[in-house]
């Protein structure tokens, strides 16, 4: 069994104010002790996820500190994710997925998500973002 982990859980659990948060940290917990296999995130999602944080927050400290999890550099936490990267073969993939569901509200990045979850043979993506539903078994 492998996951991919999407921005959203990422962010909420970081955040305890977000509406999520206690859902994020309970997801991560249980993969931390393996319930998901092998888990994976693409450097998309790492971009997103450190932008997301200083735009919204102004907080340069905390972008660095979520971007070191993602990377297993982080004081007192594992490596635990395999972070994928997209290359121009997961780029041009993304771009058909982008144009083949447009009546759906999936970003450029979510497409490049899909791209790599299908490349690398990912059965589940861990995801607060409902526009997955249909094209790939969500974990919420």
């Amino acid at each position: 069994m492998s996951v991919f982990i999407d921005t959203g859980i990422f962010v909420a659990f970081f955040n305890k104010r977000d509406e999520n948060h206690k859902c994020a940290v309970e997801l991560l917990k249980n993969a931390f002790f393996g319930e998901y296999g092998t888990l994976y995130t693409s450097d998309y999602i790492f971009d997103e996820t450190v932008t997301f944080i200083i735009k919204k927050t102004g907080r340069k400290d905390l972008a660095q500190t979520i971007g070191n999890f993602i990377l297993g550099e982080l004081k007192g936490y594992p490596k635990l994710f395999n972070l994928l990267y997209v290359n121009s073969e997961v780029f041009s993939y993304a771009w058909k997925l982008f144009n083949k569901y447009s009546d759906r509200r999936l970003s450029f990045t979510d497409c490049t998500s899909l791209a790599l979850i299908k490349v690398a043979d990912i059965p589940y993506i861990m995801s607060f973002d409902s526009d997955f539903d249909g094209i790939i078994e969500r974990i919420y």
